[in-house]
């Protein structure tokens, strides 16, 4: 199992392993505001948000063009991408969200076919007992847990992804 303890900061190698360590993988909190974490080859993680948010000159599929030309400038930054990971998200409070999750997911899954890319989608509360300890924790408490471990999101959605990211480090896709 892979350490994910304090001392491991953002951009700061983790320990060799075996599985998923020596491999590239991306983790994503889809929405307008996408939290990402990414494991490089050697074992760095790198973590951000992006925005996707329309301007008032769009038409309405732009931002999710933006998000699949943005992955695509990811998998070239990280030659190798093995796999993806994103939060699988089964219930929204409102309808607008539900809409732009699942054109964000639509382009996700259809990217990583087109480029032979394995992805999982992992359950909210699997991702949130992971770090927490509690499957329905709040995002304050989500931010708390990160920072714990080490890191500095700047917000929930970085935070998610990075907690996404770790749980699949440490149960090696969850395989464990």
């Amino acid at each position: 199992m892979i350490s994910t303890s304090p001392s491991v900061a953002r951009g700061e190698s983790l320990p060799p392993a075996t599985g998923l360590a020596t491999r590239a993988i991306l983790s994503l909190d889809l929405g307008t505001t996408t939290g990402w974490a990414m494991q490089l080859a050697g074992g760095v993680i790198e973590s951000g948000t992006m925005f996707f948010r329309p301007s008032r000159y769009d038409g309405g599929g732009m931002r999710y063009l933006r998000f699949r030309g943005w992955l695509g400038s990811i998998a070239t930054d990280a030659p190798g991408l093995s796999a993806v990971y994103f939060e699988e998200v089964r219930r929204h409070i409102g309808t607008d969200a539900a809409h732009l999750y699942g054109g964000f997911l639509a382009m996700l899954t259809a990217w990583c076919e087109q480029n032979k890319i394995p992805y999982q989608g992992v359950p909210v509360g699997t991702i949130k007992r992971h770090v927490t300890g509690k499957g329905n924790a709040d995002k304050a408490a989500m931010i708390e847990a990160i920072r714990a471990r080490g890191f500095s999101p700047a917000d929930d959605n970085e935070a998610d992804a990075i907690a996404i990211l770790l749980w699949a480090i440490d149960t090696q896709g969850g395989v464990r």
